[in-house]
């Protein structure tokens, strides 16, 4: 590759991993062993102008791309390196559509929310058509896309119309670290609790710790809670004595506990619930719990390392529903091992029957870190276009029954570069979700492998602030990653030099 700064070989590598599973940027002599050549001119600071030759040898074809990206005044240089940057991955992104015929329904999009970047043109004051218009025009979204990224901002603004000015209060999330068996495609804290009671214990003493210091930061500073949520791991793994302890201190430390908006419990795997644990969830009115079957394949569940079965995942959601919890969420994964557009539709109709109140449908995406990532060659999962059909399956399935989708995120290495959607029947959404992926309102994690994303009121800037993913380690550093985590909250929202203790 010539013609471009090193500084600028992050964005080649990200569009390129958009088209190859493996991709090197190298310049200079070592370049002559490369499949692709490229050789970049650009130049300007207002406008932009950025044009490529890119010869692809295996093929024997040149490709030559241009652009041409107006640049408004007053822009400081982060914010021009930032439109050059963008104008090399659009006549790249042109390029290698052209060299192998494969097209990106996000364009030059390679970020987790792009929801985000539509709000933030709103912010602006641009029109949701002028929005629309910028991001099919700008960043070569597909009419697809920008027709769901507009439903779901005119979802956010309806169920919560006041979005953009929560940054005064805040969100708690608790992460439980534990789970009956570790997931092939997960890279979250979670470590099997089956034999390991003592450890599950003093972690939970250390949360309460945790909880008690920050709802005494969340007291003095008079600091609203607008919803708390359980993750993990999967919560519902300790006990029901265990779960009520968390209960109780929240109820204890958390100021105005009674008028938070929104909890949720995620209890994802049906092996770790019973009538007991449900009856516990429903005399805390937890507004929304998640049982998700990810698979309605038995084979695939084993493949995928859930010890439990379809049997009992419908067992339990009837359970659940027969006692009365009335906001449950589904979790699907589109192109897990082995399953094909035939078995999704399976799928879709095994979901007809139970019509949860929210489905969240995911893709497929090869975690660094994860069993099925360290061991990809052993997992045969489906191509590109399938991947798609199956993703715009779920949407007509969805509109079919009357969801409506409200929230959507992106991830690295994610199958056909497709999305992860949350649907809902309205009045079900989750507000948890659409403030963590909009980021408009700080979260304070608590527990193990909870990272606290602080939203600034002032700047809007965003600090974050992870903790230990070990148990044992959360437990040995416990006091300093409390006081760590005071002292940034304090100077996020510029609170003094107060102490948690």
């Amino acid at each position: 590759m010539s013609g471009l700064e090193p500084v600028f070989y992050r964005e080649i590598e990200l569009i390129g991993k958009l088209f190859f599973e493996e991709v090197r940027v190298v310049g200079g002599k070592q370049e002559q062993n490369g499949d692709f050549h490229l050789h970049f001119a650009v130049q300007g600071t207002g406008p932009v102008f950025a044009n490529l030759t890119l010869k692809d040898i295996l093929r024997d074809q040149t490709v030559k791309t241009a652009h041409r990206r107006e640049v408004e005044a007053g822009l400081n240089e982060k914010e021009i390196r930032k439109q050059v940057k963008q104008a090399i991955s659009y006549v790249l992104l042109q390029a290698l559509q052209k060299a192998t015929g494969v097209e990106q329904p996000w364009g030059i999009l390679t970020g987790v929310r792009p929801v985000k970047l539509f709000h933030s043109f709103l912010l602006k004051g641009f029109s949701a058509s002028e929005t629309v218009q910028r991001l099919q025009k700008d960043y070569l979204l597909h009419p697809a896309k920008t027709d769901i990224l507009t439903e779901i901002v005119e979802r956010q603004k309806e169920v919560l119309p006041d979005l953009y000015t929560l940054d005064q209060e805040v969100s708690l999330y608790i992460g439980i670290p534990f789970c009956p068996t570790k997931c092939a495609y997960c890279t979250f804290p979670a470590y099997a609790i089956r034999g390991r009671n003592g450890l599950v214990e003093s972690f939970l003493a250390g949360l309460h710790e945790e909880i008690e210091a920050v709802g005494k930061w969340l007291r003095e500073n008079k600091v609203p809670v607008t919803n708390i949520y359980f993750g993990g791991g999967t919560p519902t793994s300790v006990s029901m004595e265990q779960l009520d302890g968390i209960f109780q201190v929240l109820k204890k430390h958390i100021p105005d506990y009674e008028m938070i908006r929104e909890l949720t419990v995620e209890a994802g795997r049906p092996d770790t619930l019973n009538e007991e644990k449900l009856e516990l969830l429903k005399a805390w009115a937890v507004d929304r719990i998640s049982i998700n079957p990810q698979s309605f394949q038995e084979e695939t569940l084993k493949v995928i390392g859930r010890h439990h079965s379809v049997k009992e995942t419908l067992d339990k959601f009837r359970l659940a529903r027969k006692m009365g919890l009335d906001n449950i969420n589904m979790d699907l994964i589109i192109g897990l091992p082995n399953e094909d557009a035939t078995i999704f539709a399976k799928t879709l109709d095994t979901m007809r029957e139970l019509k949860p109140d929210s489905l969240t449908v995911h893709t497929l995406s090869f975690k660094s870190g994860s069993v099925m990532t360290q061991n990809r060659d052993r997992y045969r999962v489906a191509g590109r276009d399938e991947v798609r059909e199956m993703v715009k399956m779920a949407r007509d399935w969805a509109k079919e029954l009357g969801y409506r989708p409200y929230y959507l995120y992106r991830q690295k290495n994610i199958l056909g570069n497709q999305e992860n959607v949350g649907y809902a029947f309205p009045g079900k959404e989750s507000l948890y979700n659409i403030l963590i992926m909009e980021e408009k309102q700080t979260i304070i994690g608590l527990g193990c492998g909870a990272v606290s994303k602080m939203v600034s009121p002032h700047t809007g800037r965003i600090f974050r602030f992870p903790n230990p993913k070990e148990p044992k380690v959360y437990n040995e550093t416990l006091r300093h990653h409390i006081e760590e985590k005071i002292r940034r909250l304090n100077e996020v929202y510029q609170c003094g030099n107060r102490s948690a203790y």
